[in-house]
């Protein structure tokens, strides 16, 4: 298979990585020196394309492989208006598009294990403190994480009592009943760790996946790339892994 890379910062290398010990060839690659080169004929040359670029970049780069015609499969977080605008134009011009906040099948298998703890705990309301942690890398750009938010999201969803969610930079005090508090941190090269607490007055639940490296969304990511051919449609892990 080959895959034009957009976006080529230290996922996108770790992509890569896994790409060529699979057998596939890189046909192009962007980076910030040559942007220039991402053009519809160059996407043409490829079969499918992986997008891990910048939240203000993402949006342009889906719609020119969805111009040139090619599946984009695209793991840049925090643009989310203008993905849910990206996915309609999907439907509409009949292409492939497979956006995931985490490519981690452990962090998959993380998001379905939080979606139940949120339905039994919302049967419990003794417990009534309820937030999320996460820390990456320093040089992560969104804050919360598209992580974080995928999983308040779903903990929204779930427990009635919650109305929304409240993003914090660091400790900050949280004393909102209605709103579920998610702390980010940014320390040194952590490649990922997110963490969902529950108290009550008894007892203390803590649920956390923290990942050792880059590898396991690079995996997820070519997965993704291997699956998306030949299918028309807007798609997520959840497809992929028959969640």
């Amino acid at each position: 298979m080959k895959i034009a890379l957009i976006g080529y910062g230290k996922m996108g290398k770790a992509i890569e990585g896994i790409a060529l010990s699979k057998g596939h060839t890189i046909a192009l690659k962007i980076t910030a020196d040559n942007l220039q080169d991402l053009t519809i004929p160059n996407l043409q040359k490829a079969d499918v394309a992986i997008e891990f670029s910048q939240p203000d970049a993402a949006y342009g780069n889906v719609m020119k492989c969805f111009g040139a015609d090619i599946p984009v499969v695209c793991g840049t977080t925090g643009w989310n208006s203008k993905a849910e605008e990206a996915k309609k134009i999907c439907m509409q011009k009949n292409q492939a598009f497979f956006l995931a906040p985490n490519f981690s099948i452990g962090v998959n298998l993380f998001f379905a294990l939080s979606e139940q703890m949120a339905k039994m705990a919302a049967k419990f309301p003794q417990y009534d403190q309820v937030s999320i942690k996460e820390t990456h890398h320093t040089q992560k750009k969104d804050a919360p994480s598209g992580t974080a938010v995928s999983l308040a999201n779903d903990m929204l969803k779930n427990i009635p009592r919650l109305k929304s969610w409240k993003g914090y930079e660091g400790d900050h005090a949280h004393e909102d009943a209605s709103s579920l508090p998610v702390y980010s941190y940014r320390i040194g090269e952590a490649a990922g760790i997110h963490e969902i607490y529950y108290s009550s007055e008894d007892d203390f639940i803590t649920m956390k996946h923290e990942a050792k490296g880059r590898s396991g969304f690079a995996k997820g990511a070519v997965a993704a790339a291997e699956w998306i051919r030949g299918k028309k449609g807007v798609f997520g892990m959840k497809d992929l892994l028959e969640l």
